[in-house]
């Protein structure tokens, strides 16, 4: 396995003990103490970085300023670590394009669950293209395309889109969605779906109105 996750913390003992659980499971790792070494090995080893793992609050530069960063060209799969579990945090840092959000304390088999997930999907050889409207879904590379130009969007707002696209005329509940696109044990407000879905509608351009809101209920990719 030549690929690297990056594990990003100011406290070494929470370094090793991620490192301990992920290199049990077969993961090579690679360690920053801080946000400025973190850009600084990622900016070096970006094509074999498949996961990071990025605490928030460091010295030099925090978790926020790095994952902006990083979203400035890449979509790398992103799991914020964070001892604040304020709702707020977690809005925003979805906002800004984190994939996964994990509170401290917790526990590293759980996160290990998270990790492996992630991957799972990202990896996942689709051989499938789809196309409904303009909007082009190609499964294999993970990227999409409005109107044959290519536009951004993380792993989570992916997934988000692929399923409503997949379910299509169909009303589907914020937790009939969260149990789909956030898979398990998930205890945040729904309204992470709302601020998701706002950031897809604006990258889908004038696309973003297939996009239905359906009142007391939750969203519906209609035609």
């Amino acid at each position: 396995m030549d690929d690297y996750i990056l594990v990003v913390d100011d406290e070494e003992r929470m370094r090793k003990l991620i490192k301990d659980f992920l290199k049990a499971k077969g993961y090579n790792i690679l360690e920053a103490e801080d946000g400025e070494e973190a850009l600084q090995i990622f900016s070096e080893k970006q094509s074999k970085i498949e996961l990071i793992l990025l605490d928030v609050m460091m010295p030099k530069l925090d978790g926020w300023s790095v994952l902006r960063e990083i979203r400035k060209d890449s979509n790398v799969p992103i799991i914020m670590l964070t001892a604040r579990g304020e709702e707020r945090d977690e809005l925003f840092g979805f906002e800004l394009g984190v994939d996964e959000y994990i509170s401290k304390p917790f526990s590293p088999k759980i996160l290990v669950a998270r990790v492996e997930a992630i991957l799972k999907r990202t990896k996942a050889n689709e051989n499938e293209v789809v196309n409904i409207e303009g909007i082009e879904i190609d499964k294999d590379g993970r990227t999409v395309s409005v109107d044959g130009k290519n536009i951004e969007l993380s792993l989570r707002e992916y997934e988000l889109l692929v399923y409503l696209i997949e379910n299509k005329n169909i009303a589907l509940s914020r937790d009939k969605i969260l149990n789909n696109v956030w898979n398990y044990d998930y205890y945040g407000d729904t309204r992470t779906i709302d601020s998701h879905i706002k950031k897809i509608r604006h990258k889908l351009g004038k696309k973003g109105k297939y996009i239905k809101t359906i009142r007391g209920i939750g969203y519906k990719f209609e035609i």
